[in-house]
């Protein structure tokens, strides 16, 4: 037997495991998010996890993160996954890499770039040649950068995964995952380890898997361990047992009830895996971190269902990176088989509970218009969606003009799931109320003709999974009053991120605003620290629903009406420690008169809670 090259990574057959470096190998991970967690934070995390005593990382890479449109490019600052490549690296973890193309992960759109979505008829996940273009010059931009940072060119990267539970999707496309493969292996070579991730049903085994790319499944606590693995030696008679998502915890959707997940349960199943000698990643997760700006994707069971702004997942590092009675419980599970880094956990972040601060109204929204959509509105005889005029998120106002006089109460319709995903109706600037995707569709309305009728649309996050449909956004239909359409349409695209960015609407005169507070609106507000940015958590009495921004970085959605979360986690990097921090509020339905936020040092993320606080 000739002796192996100085650095490997492989399979054996022979002995069921995985060899590295010729010596037989055994990896305990866990997942962590990078476009989840501010920059700053990533060494804290990732020497969490290190000293929880895991062996490796797994980690997604969102391609709609980093190619906003296509043939451009954006790895800096918080999309630098370089930089968090050489920290994991730095640390002595271990990666286990699941660059996509598509990757779930309760991500918009699963990672996959909504202007895919210029071309209507376009089949994501399959051999469509649209589709393998695109993949084709995004794949030729990231690998290259992954490939020197594999184990076998001295780098840790151990292994590398091909989509993410293709078996899950209705196509069942093999040219798709055979193209796949052989893109794979001319960008990063022929020694690197590539591997598929499926359920343990059979028939989600047979249209996820393929000869070339070893097969490792997924299940939680709750299962039969001996018929999942027996499900994997269905597809992999021989090699290394691999559960490549045991899952923590779970997430949470918006008007459902927080999801937990018991430590003891955790732990439980964990040892019981160890003890037959598998390889596991603990997922959906490590630390699941959070859903800043519009980046939540949705799942579709029988509806559509947005994913929270907070991604805690119940994991055992907490959305603040904070260590739990989890985490102590798996570490202790880890101890006894392998010895655990020597040193203390680092401690949970400061917090700091800011206190109460006072916001004013700035203006409604369709009184910024020309500051929000510089560009001026699109002319269109009916609605067109998000994508046909090429916005990927956030927000688009579509305005028209009451063709009659209507003195009686008449109905304002759309056609049942076409408003994608929220429509908020104003009339002559007052606000009516708000159309649903899967909710309410009509609202009754008066007025006289010419008055104008303006719908704000709200992107709540492309569909991640569950749905064989692409997840257009905006009006997909048409409006009609009483039993006629209404058409002559002008289309707003509203550019709020690049406003905000560019300090508006604080470095702006102030408005003089009516006083009334229903329908969208913006609001502002300053607060100072006492010379400390700590992280903290934001609560919103009395507020309706909206986007929350702190010094130009868009926090994401708050929504506490419908619950469970109640707060939105705030790093500390985004804060001021030496002047004035700027808060910008979008409201959409409505907040009180004497408008405030709360600022406390704990998140609140079970509606329950809002009783007793």
């Amino acid at each position: 037997q000739a002796s192996p090259p100085a650095r490997s990574f492989q399979l054996d057959y022979e002995k069921d495991c995985f060899r590295k470096d010729g010596a037989p190998f055994r990896y305990i991970s866990g997942s962590i998010h990078y476009a989840r967690v501010p920059r700053p934070a990533w060494r804290d995390r990732l020497l969490k996890m290190y000293m929880s005593g895991l062996s490796a990382v797994q980690v997604y890479i969102p391609w709609n993160y980093h190619e906003p449109l296509p043939g451009v490019y954006d790895f800096a600052g918080d999309r630098d996954v370089e930089a968090f490549l050489d920290l994991t690296a730095e640390l002595g973890l271990l990666v286990i890499l699941r660059p996509g193309p598509y990757i779930c992960a309760e991500w918009e759109m699963g990672g996959l770039p909504a202007w895919l979505l210029w071309k209507p008829d376009i089949v994501l996940r399959s051999s469509d040649p649209a589709y393998l273009a695109a993949v084709d010059s995004w794949l030729h931009v990231l690998l290259p950068k992954i490939k020197p940072r594999l184990y076998q060119y001295g780098g840790n990267i151990i292994s590398v995964q091909v989509e993410n539970e293709y078996g899950s999707y209705y196509a069942c496309d093999y040219e798709y995952l055979r193209h796949l493969l052989g893109s794979f292996r001319a960008l990063l070579g022929s020694e690197v380890l590539l591997f598929t991730t499926d359920s343990t049903r059979a028939e989600e085994l047979h249209c996820g898997t393929l000869q070339g790319l070893y097969a490792t499944i997924d299940f939680g606590p709750g299962s039969n361990i001996t018929e999942s693995f027996g499900a994997q030696r269905q597809v992999e008679p021989k090699g290394p047992l691999v559960n490549s998502e045991y899952y923590t915890g779970w997430l949470d959707y918006w008007g459902e009830a927080h999801a937990s997940t018991s430590s003891a349960e955790v732990a439980r199943g964990l040892e019981d895996m160890l003890q037959l000698g598998a390889n596991i990643n603990m997922q959906y997760m490590f630390h699941g971190g959070t859903n800043f700006a519009y980046w939540s994707g949705a799942d579709f069971k029988d509806q559509y269902k947005p994913v929270t702004t907070s991604y805690d997942y119940d994991a055992p590092l907490s959305e603040a990176g904070d260590p739990t009675e989890k985490l102590f419980a798996i570490r202790t599970v880890i101890s006894k088989f392998q010895p655990l880094p020597v040193g203390p956990m680092p401690p949970a972040t400061p917090k700091y509970s800011y206190g109460r601060v006072a916001l004013r109204k700035y203006a409604d929204l369709l009184d910024v218009l020309d500051v929000l959509c510089p560009s001026g509105a699109i002319q269109s005889q009916f609605p067109l969606t998000f994508e046909a005029i090429k916005q990927d998120h956030g927000f688009v106002l579509y305005r028209t003009q009451l063709p009659w006089d209507v003195p009686d109460p008449a109905t304002l319709g759309s056609p049942p799931h076409s408003i994608c995903d929220r429509g908020y109706v104003m009339l002559q600037q007052e606000y009516q109320g708000t159309l649903e995707r899967d909710g309410l569709t009509t609202l009754r309305v008066t007025g006289r003709a010419g008055d104008t009728l303006d719908v704000l649309l709200e992107n709540m996050g492309r569909i991640s999974f569950g749905a064989n449909i692409s997840d257009f956004k905006g009006m997909l239909g048409n409006i009609s009053l009483g039993s006629s359409l209404l058409s002559n349409w002008l289309i707003y695209p509203l550019a709020i991120d690049t406003a905000i960015k560019q300090g508006w609407p604080h470095a702006a005169q102030p408005q003089s605003s009516n006083g009334g507070t229903a329908g969208p609106a913006f609001y502002t507000g300053t607060f100072e620290t006492p010379g400390i940015a700590w992280d903290t958590f934001v609560k919103f009495p009395g507020w309706s629903k909206g986007q929350l921004w702190i010094n130009g970085f868009n926090l994401g959605r708050y929504w506490p009406s419908h619950g469970p979360q109640q707060t939105l986690f705030v790093p500390s990097s985004v804060l001021h420690a030496d002047r004035p921090n700027n808060i910008t509020v979008l409201e959409l339905e409505g907040a009180s008169p004497a408008p405030f936020l709360l600022f406390l040092d704990k998140p609140l993320f079970n509606r329950t809670l809002n009783h007793s606080t």
